[in-house]
């Protein structure tokens, strides 16, 4: 390693929308003595059609202008359809043949790690490892392709991170946790830039015009996973309890995605469309966290989501599925709630929340002792891509 530039780590992506890995990694990224280690992004193709050079040139996403001022680099994959598996695989190799100066390759996309981390062990790249942020797959063929890829990563990576149990337990099988290469790596956030501030909700709320309102908030991309259809069935049935109570709630949706056309016309349909507002993403989301009342999360599976950490941190009361580990509850503002439950039920639940108040407090102490402070994880992390060895926390 030449000792006057730093060492470079990989991390593997879908992509660099506003998701829930990104964020967590960027949050990762801005803590790193960037003299010490840099990051660089390979991605996997997103396409306008248009060519540049010859090649088909990628739209840049969300965080790209930010990786670049950082100092970072973002490569390309193609996207991997099944099909062209073998087109996939050779695009791998090439790339790791080009690039040879990565201390660590952290793949965060386990769909196809048993794919390009195998090509970068063969490019001579030390360390290799897999990062599981999800306890679940997509519907239909896709998951279960994603199921049968994953069957070798726990072989082929020399280290396997997960952000929680269940997230282990899903992408690397059972007692995965028990092995000496498997390390837990919370979803760690800033928590002080999320603590509450109660001057900073009475702006915002007056600029708004939220003042005489209940405001329910959810963050997160619309997707499968997230569960908003049954978001919106739940808050159609809260709107219906409280109105007959003279009192009025506003659903506050943060995120992008392919399914929110979908959940646009769902709102419509349910006759809510006035008072669900879509705000998309937002570089701000801790302002937001502020706005909002309770915190609604009724996923149908998940890693260990940090929205519902930062939440947390905000001082919010959160329902959330069962479906989620409990590890995220990490304070006492979380209950769990079974999906399988009638949404009038979820509704009398968050209601009653509503109806009894609670007092907002600072929570960013509780949330660093529980381990959740990114600063911590990056020192932690740090150390890692330095000497290619994990601390032995647990």
């Amino acid at each position: 390693m030449d000792m006057g530039k730093p060492v470079r780590v990989l991390h593997v992506l879908g992509g660099l929308s506003l998701g829930g890995a990104e964020s967590r990694i960027m949050d990762l990224y801005r803590c790193m003595d960037r003299e010490k280690v840099q990051f660089d992004f390979l991605v996997h193709q997103k396409t306008d059609g248009r060519r540049k050079g010859g090649a088909v040139r990628r739209i840049p996403e969300y965080y790209d202008a930010e990786i670049k001022t950082l100092g970072g680099k973002v490569y390309v994959l193609p996207k991997f359809k099944g099909y062209n598996y073998l087109t996939y695989k050779k695009a791998a190799r090439d790339f790791f043949h080009r690039h040879r100066e990565f201390a660590v390759v952290q793949g965060h996309m386990t769909s196809t790690a048993s794919i390009y981390l195998p090509e970068a062990k063969r490019a001579g790249i030390p360390v290799l490892c897999a990062h599981a942020r999800s306890a679940g797959v997509d519907r239909g063929v896709k998951g279960l392709m994603t199921r049968l890829l994953r069957l070798p990563l726990w072989k082929r990576a020399d280290y396997c991170f997960a952000c929680s149990k269940e997230a282990g337990e899903s992408v690397f099988g059972r007692n995965w946790n028990r092995s000496p290469k498997a390390y837990l790596i919370p979803n760690a956030i800033d928590a002080e830039k999320f603590r509450y501030d109660e001057a900073v909700r009475n702006r915002l709320r007056r600029k708004l015009e939220l003042q005489d309102c209940y405001v329910i908030g959810h963050v997160g991309r619309f997707h499968y996973a997230k569960n908003h259809e049954f978001l919106l069935e739940i808050f159609a049935c809260l709107c219906r309890r409280m109105s007959a109570k003279g009192k009025r709630c506003v659903l506050m949706l943060l995120g992008e995605g392919s399914g929110m056309a979908q959940a646009k016309a769902q709102a419509k349909a349910l006759g809510i469309a006035g008072d669900v507002m879509f705000m998309g993403n937002r570089k701000n989301v801790e302002k937001f966290y502020q706005i909002f009342d309770f915190f609604l999360f009724p996923s149908r599976f998940e890693g260990l989501p940090g929205t519902v950490v930062e939440a947390q941190a905000a001082g919010l009361r959160c329902l959330v599925s069962n479906r989620i580990t409990f590890e995220v509850g990490v304070s006492g503002l979380v209950d769990f709630k079974d999906i399988d439950e009638p949404a009038g039920l979820w509704a009398e639940c968050v209601e009653n929340h509503l109806e009894a108040g609670y007092q907002r407090e600072d929570m960013s102490r509780v949330i660093r002792d529980a381990g959740f402070d990114v600063k911590e994880q990056a020192a932690r992390l740090e150390r890692f891509y330095l000497t290619g060895k994990m601390a032995q926390e647990r």
